[in-house]
């Protein structure tokens, strides 16, 4: 079989890794982000090995935050990290979303004090889209699912 090694389409001008370099990197990927779905699953199923951290500030934190979730503002880590977040667990850190790298920041911070930390892609953006629990001081609530996010059956996507 030949290989293309010219092309003009978008998709393929660019060739794909080697099968090497894919596995590294998609391997890679997973060691430093994890998904609001899964973060959820785990923390429904009582997981005692992760500590997730919301990095925003005080107000964001007021106006919404994933149930069971620890308020760390990122400028805060490196005095609070100790006396918040058990040696030996995972830390999950979350900003807004998508477009913010708070959560990035957060994750830095953490990686610094030599904790094990994963970012949870998607922010609190999509937590709230994919209609996990939301806490506020007024109690918890959920969103009705966001159909470009999730099933809106509730069934997970199995991906």
């Amino acid at each position: 079989m030949s290989v293309n090694t010219c092309s003009s389409y978008a998709v393929t001008a660019v060739p794909a890794a080697g099968n090497a370099d894919a596995l590294a990197h998609f391997a890679a990927r997973l060691a430093f982000e994890t998904d609001v779905s899964d973060v959820a699953a785990d923390l429904a199923a009582g997981a005692t090995d992760i500590v997730v951290v919301d990095s925003r500030s005080r107000e964001s934190w007021d106006q919404g935050h994933v149930r069971g979730a620890v308020h760390l503002p990122t400028a805060l880590i490196a005095a609070r990290a100790r006396s918040v977040v058990p040696a030996g667990v995972t830390v999950v850190t979350y900003c807004w979303g998508p477009g913010c790298n708070g959560a990035t920041r957060a994750a830095l911070e953490f990686a610094r004090l030599g904790h094990p930390v994963k970012e949870m892609l998607g922010g609190f953006e999509y937590w709230a889209r994919e209609g996990f629990p939301v806490e506020t001081d007024a109690g918890v609530s959920r969103r009705p699912v966001d159909a470009l996010t999730a099933p809106v059956s509730g069934i997970a996507c199995a991906c």
